[in-house]
């Protein structure tokens, strides 16, 4: 770069960095709300998208991996490429691959087109989402100022997953089934303009490569692990249609690590993980996660599936659960300032399973104040106490030009801890539901049955990551 270039390059980052914080917080939290919308918006319009288009069952549950694995398997990637390449650039970038994306899934004609429509979506929220925590993290100096820019960053992003079903209803409901695709177009294009008047440059690194090959494999890796989980609900764990994509996937993954452990310039530095607010941080929100995506997922089957609701009255009865989580996510800065990283997070996690054991409850004839309300509010409440101090304490520690990469394994934690998961929880789901079904259950006790132990089990992996918060080190318990 000349002399007059670089002169030019720096009098423009001076002046993109003079925008108003709250221009910068909302620029890269309406870009956190769109990614994270759309791991749940879908949810509530899948009937009328297998109506739609044909889809069975199967493929229907491949409209949600589609989106959630891409996403999980290229977050790294995504992570890397802002430090390296700049934040602000790969932030536009990312923006633009997922509203073009959404607009082929709303006008697909075809299931392939619409699960291969998400994959992109979910290859463009990878590239977002990591740069959103890390613009957040160069624009405000650490202390009380950078704490509560993390806590709106996560109540946003709760919110967008809390809200999906009441904005999947309303779309579903008024329009279609498409628009719950079609919306991102608008709204990406607000963003994306948005973004280039307001976000300031930064970048953390100057070598200009990327690990794609490793990118491509633990997207794959957890891609077979997932299908081969799914399989274990029609043909056991111990088949070869179950075993061979689980030993398979857990191969790739493996062959991931050893490729990591001897390329010059890996996806993922294994070194990472000796640093203790990393390695916990990530091993808290990857196992929580595994029972908290249970949560929306069941929740939004059990309204229509259980109590018979519309797709917009159970959109409208997230209303509360999605207040809770804002509420959580914002009342967490406070209270570790009080209490400490982890009294807060383990206060967060026990409320949530709490919750979840409450909402086990579940029956044919509940009302929705005996039986959604009040264990919801439990639930969502303590997911926002408890998202807030773990990605606290997974940023403190780490040297500023991993910022990216740091915000990457943490949400590829969260989504491949969420995804797993819930394949597995779907799967005793489906058992239980089953077994119901033959002693002679009508199929709405059949299914409350099936997703009550769903609920239940997720409380259990909830409560082990609320445990593993005592590995979160000492010195993250304070926070400004």
């Amino acid at each position: 770069m000349s002399e007059l270039a670089e002169r030019k390059w720096q009098s423009s980052r001076r002046q993109r960095a003079a925008a108003p914080a709250w221009a910068v917080l909302a620029a890269v939290c309406a870009g956190q709300f769109l990614v994270v919308l759309d791991v749940s918006v879908v949810n509530v319009a899948l009937p009328s998208i297998r109506t739609g288009l044909g889809l069975h069952e199967a493929g229907l549950q491949w409209v949600i991996n589609a989106y959630a694995l891409t996403f999980a398997g290229f977050l790294l990637l995504g992570g890397r490429a802002a430090d390296l390449f700049g934040r602000k650039r790969v932030f536009l970038a990312g923006l633009l691959l997922f509203a073009v994306a959404s607009l082929a899934g709303g006008i697909a004609t075809a299931p392939w087109l619409l699960i291969a429509a998400r994959a992109v979506q979910g290859v463009g929220a990878a590239l977002l989402s990591p740069t959103t925590l890390t613009i957040l993290t160069a624009a405000f100096p650490p202390g009380p100022a950078r704490t509560r820019a993390i806590g709106t960053w996560s109540a946003v992003g709760a919110a967008g997953g809390a809200s999906g079903g009441l904005i999947g209803g309303l779309l579903t409901n008024y329009l279609s089934w498409r628009w719950v695709l079609l919306v991102n177009v608008p709204i990406g294009v607000l963003v994306l303009i948005a973004a280039v008047l307001w976000l300031p440059e930064s970048r953390g690194g100057t070598v200009r490569r990327l690990d794609v090959p490793g990118a491509v494999l633990v997207t794959a890796g957890m891609a077979t692990l997932a299908y081969g989980i799914a399989q274990t609900e029609s043909h056991g764990w111990t088949t070869p249609d179950s075993l061979v994509p689980l030993l398979g996937g857990l191969a790739v993954l493996a062959g991931f690590l050893a490729v990591q452990a001897r390329t010059r310039e890996p996806l993922m530095p294994l070194g990472l993980f000796r640093i203790r607010s990393v390695s916990s941080a990530n091993s808290v929100l990857l196992v929580t996660s595994a029972g908290s995506f249970a949560m929306w997922y069941f929740l939004t089957l059990s309204m229509q599936n259980v109590l018979h609701y519309s797709p917009l009255r159970a959109g409208l009865c997230f209303l509360p659960h999605t207040l809770s989580i804002i509420l959580g996510s914002k009342l967490a800065p406070r209270l570790m300032g009080r209490w400490g990283v982890r009294t807060v997070g383990a206060l967060g996690g026990v409320l949530m399973a709490g919750g979840m054991v409450w909402q086990s409850r579940l029956t044919p004839d509940g009302t929705f104040a005996g039986t959604i309300l009040a264990p919801g509010i439990m639930m969502a409440l303590g997911g926002g106490l408890l998202l807030t101090p773990v990605a606290t304490a997974a940023t403190t520690g780490a040297d500023p030009s991993d910022q990216g990469l740091v915000s990457g394994l943490l949400n590829t934690s969260r989504t491949l801890g969420g995804a797993l998961g819930l394949t597995v929880l779907a799967t005793v789901a489906a058992s239980h539901t089953g077994s119901r079904t033959a002693a002679g259950d009508s199929a709405e006790q059949a299914l409350a049955s099936g997703y009550s132990s769903a609920f239940l089990v997720a409380s259990g992996v909830v409560l082990v990551g609320t445990l593993m918060i005592v590995l979160l080190p000492a010195g993250a318990r304070r926070a400004g």
